[in-house]
């Protein structure tokens, strides 16, 4: 039997020049793969510096609001005071003169710090300002109008920090 010799198939070899040719192929395309990657991380590091930018403003931007806040009640327990000293029908106009003042005094600095008050009787309610403590119903008033305050809203700067506490008109179903 005749030995087949094995026959060896011979790719054909590529020249020099079609290889550097591939090389530089290859080498274009992971430089893209990589400028790609280089854009996305670099837009996403520029959106986390505009983020933390825009929270460092806040912070400066809000960072009475705590303070405030803690005199929020100290204001309502002078209005409550000078309502029932003013309810109880005795005399005592210069204790209700120094409330008028403390009041005022506060009120002029809440002014110079852009903390403002809102509601009034007769306002139109609304979920974002106020909180609905009652319902009532009174004749002749318009439905969802505020009948009451019971404590005054404030929006310090353009944020609301306080819902205002009312009853509401409510007419009956």
């Amino acid at each position: 039997m005749p030995v087949k010799e094995k026959q060896k198939k011979k790719s054909p070899r590529k020249s020099p020049t079609a290889i550097l040719k591939d090389n530089i192929k290859d080498l274009k395309f992971d430089l893209g793969e990589q400028n790609d990657k280089y854009l996305r991380l670099k837009a996403e590091f520029d959106n986390y510096r505009k983020r933390k930018d825009n929270e460092f403003i806040d912070l400066l931007k809000y960072d009475g609001e705590n303070i405030i806040k803690e005199f929020l009640s100290i204001i309502d327990d002078l209005h409550r005071s000078k309502k029932a000293f003013s309810d109880s029908k005795s005399d005592g106009g210069k204790l209700l003169e120094g409330i008028d003042l403390i009041i005022n005094k506060i009120n002029k600095k809440f002014d110079e710090l852009g903390v403002k008050t809102f509601t009034e009787v007769g306002d139109l309610v609304d979920p974002e300002l106020h909180d609905a403590l009652m319902m009532r119903n009174e004749k002749g008033k318009k439905e969802n109008t505020v009948l009451e305050v019971f404590e005054k809203g404030y929006r310090y700067k353009d944020r609301v920090i306080r819902h205002a506490k009312v009853v509401v008109n409510q007419t009956p179903s």
